[in-house]
């Protein structure tokens, strides 16, 4: 989304553009997402996300009304504001509609559109990229001359490879919650030209996933999605919690990466059932039967009528029931008490102890990671030496810096930086 952001602003204003797509569309993993969000002021980006780098936090956050006004200025419907999460603010739209405007605009504008085409290398003269080497699907090469580059490739967790290296460990044990292009080109061409990357241990946007069943299709990125887990109890193999569930389901994701076998029991009672799993995570979202769909898909799920029924777990799955049922009954006594269970539970403190349980066994899934390419507040990727690599932009997920064992909102990130970049490149002083 950011590229074709990018590409539609350049185009209308005035600039010549190719726009080069591994894939045989465009749109990547924009087309399955729906909602443009984020912070809606400083403070609150800030108490979110403390890490991520001041310059792009504070460009986000101040662009991101300007975005919601190009989306509406291109005859996108964009609605009215609402709630994100336990934070954000942000508006639902088509993202194909809005993929599909930014294309045929392109197009349109006299712009070139290369499908199923791989930029091989970067064209670097003097310090500064000039262009790219491209390869077709048929093998054919070319070459092409600009005076910016906008690397805008989706990040890499395609590449299990740089997951392991960039975002954890275990990494490569996540299914792919993304478009299966993304695999870490327009990070290796920034490299090669000398860019800076960055933070260690950002982190990672994902969700958690139920265990053992494979992506049926794109669908399934939201539909598989256990967002509920902000209000039900996650367990580790030893049966402990580990983490605050109700500070958001994508945070517990990276969480329960860094425990043993990267797997947990998710358990919700009644209560939860009824109001968060066939409820919709974000208002105008399509509600699904996680726990119904789970169970239909051959997932490790298990129903139990009361509380001494968890202690019958299967075997197989290896987690000593007892325990388990143990750690319920301790947090239920503690939340009905007023005493202050460990981890804590800022959003959500009320007992499971309206049987029967609801038990699906998860897993994290990776969207997208946070370590990527170093770039200023003006898109402009940045070098070794901390200076803008002159020709040379960089969007989307593709970038790092923003994000830091924290998130809040991917499409807008796309949006804001891809128009940021578009901006950049028709400022002569950019040029090399």
């Amino acid at each position: 989304m950011a590229g074709l952001t990018a590409g539609a602003r350049a185009v209308r204003s005035g600039l010549s553009v190719a726009i080069v797509e591994i894939g045989a569309d465009v749109g990547g993993s924009a087309r399955f997402a729906g909602y443009a969000w984020t912070a809606p002021n400083h403070e609150v980006m800030d108490q979110h996300n403390p890490r991520g780098d001041r310059e792009l936090k504070r460009a986000l956050v101040d662009r991101f009304a300007d975005g919601i006004s190009w989306i509406r200025s291109l005859g996108v419907e964009a609605k009215d504001a609402q709630r994100v999460l336990s934070f954000g603010r942000g508006h639902q739209f088509d993202t194909n509609h809005y993929i599909d405007t930014c294309r045929r605009l392109i197009v349109e504008g006299g712009g070139r559109l290369l499908l199923e085409t791989d930029t091989e290398q970067l064209v670097v003269e003097r310090g500064a990229v000039v262009g790219a080497h491209l390869r077709a699907a048929d093998g054919t090469r070319s070459h092409v001359r600009a005076r910016t580059t906008l690397l805008a490739t989706g990040g890499y967790q395609g590449d299990p490879a740089l997951r392991t290296a960039h975002v954890h460990p275990h990494a490569d044990r996540m299914q792919l919650r993304s478009n299966p292009h993304s695999r870490g080109g327009g990070y290796r061409l920034a490299t090669q030209a000398g860019a800076a990357t960055g933070h260690d241990d950002a982190g990672f946007y994902g969700h958690l996933i139920p265990s053992g069943i494979p992506f049926a299709g794109p669908a399934d990125f939201v539909d598989m999605s256990l967002y509920y887990s902000e209000h039900a109890l996650l367990l580790n193999l030893r049966g402990e919690r580990f983490v605050d569930e109700t500070l958001g389901d994508h945070l517990t994701a990276m969480a329960l990466l860094d425990q043993p076998e990267s797997r947990g029991l998710l358990i919700a009672d009644a209560r939860v059932f009824r109001d968060w799993i066939t409820g919709s995570y974000v208002e105008g979202a399509v509600a699904v039967d996680k726990f119904a769909l789970a169970s239909k898909r051959g997932g490790r799920v298990g129903l139990a009528e009361d509380l001494d029924e968890l202690a019958y777990l299967p075997e197989e799955w290896g987690y000593h029931g007892e325990t388990v049922r143990n750690a319920v009954k301790l947090f239920n006594e503690q939340a009905s008490s007023g005493s202050a269970p460990s981890p804590g539970r800022e959003l959500d403190y009320l007992p499971l102890d309206e049987p029967p349980y609801y038990v699906i066994e998860t897993a994290p899934a990776i969207t997208f990671p946070f370590h990527g390419v170093r770039i200023d507040d003006q898109a402009r990727v940045l070098g070794q030496d901390g200076r803008p690599i002159p020709g040379l932009l960089a969007a989307g997920s593709d970038t790092g810096g923003l994000w830091h064992r924290a998130y809040a909102g991917g499409l807008a990130s796309a949006l804001v930086f891809g128009l940021t970049a578009a901006d950049t490149a028709t400022e002569p002083t950019h040029r090399p």
